[in-house]
């Protein structure tokens, strides 16, 4: 009898595990962003481009901010709480969210009177 119930526990044990495998391969659903959950923003000529950006209510979404002006420039939004300075040339990620529905303003804060936008969450 023994062997029997071996025999039964390999088949549950091998699925188990195929099951626990396809997981680390595949992977959850990150919490920080899925693939589809990321948005361009680039800074050019102090004004960021576009400057409105439609993003989901109540999901986390990666902003890639790339600034094609020389000069850094700052990414400030007191509503996001978040800032961040990305140097003349290069790209920064920032991380957002989930948001509830509505408008959240941002600037660049070393050329405030050019450098608007807004986020609205849908």
């Amino acid at each position: 009898m023994p062997s029997i119930r071996l025999r039964l526990g390999r088949p549950l044990f091998g699925a188990a595990l195929a099951f626990s495998a396809g997981l680390l391969i595949t992977g959850l659903p990150h919490p920080v962003a899925a693939a589809g959950d990321s948005y361009d923003l680039a800074i050019k000529d102090h004004k960021f481009v576009p400057d409105v950006l439609e993003v989901p209510a109540g999901r986390k979404v990666k902003l890639v901010v790339k600034n094609q002006d020389a000069t850094p420039e700052e990414f400030d939004s007191d509503q996001l709480h978040r800032e961040k300075v990305i140097t003349g040339g290069k790209e920064g990620v920032i991380y957002i969210g989930p948001l509830d529905p509505g408008t959240y303003e941002f600037i660049g804060e070393y050329h405030a009177a050019t450098a608007k936008g807004r986020i609205i969450a849908k």
